[in-house]
């Protein structure tokens, strides 16, 4: 088909690509993008990673600092995540202040990292109500073709993979705080947190792994997100209702990706 045709008639392109079973991009109707994941890519962070999901391109940077709790809660640390949507990855996107798609994206993998409990912020405490690691996590977004918050999930548990923070003790008595960069450990991950992207088309095809150009002609877009198996959390910003039947059906689909992420970082470690 031209690209004539798909520019005047973009719904009807896609309706006749899907009658036959298959996606414009060459997929077939239910396969996911292929997953690439590069870890420790930036010798400046503490953690890094890069991964692709189809052509989006996620990479993700962890700064570990060391801080104060807080005062509710003195035996925990912390976990900042914050999404960047250049301009240079999409031409939705114009050069200021955070879009509110970026905050919106930012407080969901937020709320990930909460729900999915992958990080226990007691571990990142070193002294109860004196010092504890605050772990800034950076996510920049290279090229933003779709479920992007899959591939910042999958960098997000490559780029935690790599971190290992340094021993420090701390002297309660002259208030002192010595670092030993000689001596460093991981961070434990209590779980695997999967995140998969859905596209709802005329109400009534959903399609898995959508891109960027589906999800603008799709009148609905929700993210099904799994820890180890089980339902973590689902994030569904308006559009087209959703059946319980269709939703468990999408979970049941999210949970063959599961050990397909757990596999591809445990490989890329390994290499």
């Amino acid at each position: 088909m031209s690209d004539g045709y798909k520019t005047l008639h973009p719904v009807k392109y896609y309706r006749e690509f899907l009658s036959q079973g298959i996606r414009p991009d060459g997929r077939e109707f239910n396969t996911f993008r292929p997953i690439l994941l590069n870890v420790g890519s930036i010798n400046t962070a503490d953690g890094s990673a890069i991964a692709k999901v189809g052509n989006t391109t996620v990479v993700c940077g962890i700064k570990a600092e060391l801080c104060k709790p807080k005062p509710d809660a003195p035996d925990c640390g912390f976990v900042v995540p914050n999404l960047e949507l250049p301009p240079l990855c999409s031409a939705k996107f114009r050069p200021g202040p955070p879009s509110d798609q970026a905050q919106v994206l930012t407080q969901l993998i937020a709320e990930i990292i909460t729900n999915s409990n992958c990080i226990d912020l007691r571990d990142l405490c070193i002294v109860r109500d004196k010092l504890a690691w605050c772990l800034f996590v950076d996510f920049v977004c290279l090229d933003f073709d779709g479920a992007v918050v899959d591939a910042a999930v999958v960098s997000l548990l490559g780029a935690l993979k790599t971190v290992k923070l340094p021993l420090v003790e701390y002297d309660p008595a002259l208030e002192s705080t010595q670092v030993f960069l000689e001596e460093k450990k991981p961070i434990k991950l209590h779980s695997m947190p999967v995140s998969t992207t859905f596209a709802v088309f005329e109400d009534k095809i959903i399609l898995k792994d959508p891109t960027l150009e589906e999800e603008t002609l799709c009148s609905g877009v929700f993210t099904i997100v799994l820890k180890d198996d089980e339902l973590c959390c689902v994030h569904k910003p308006g559009g087209s209702p959703l059946a319980p039947e269709e939703l468990v059906k999408c979970i049941d689909e999210s949970k063959l990706r599961t050990p397909l992420i757990s596999s591809l970082i445990a490989t890329t470690l390994k290499s």
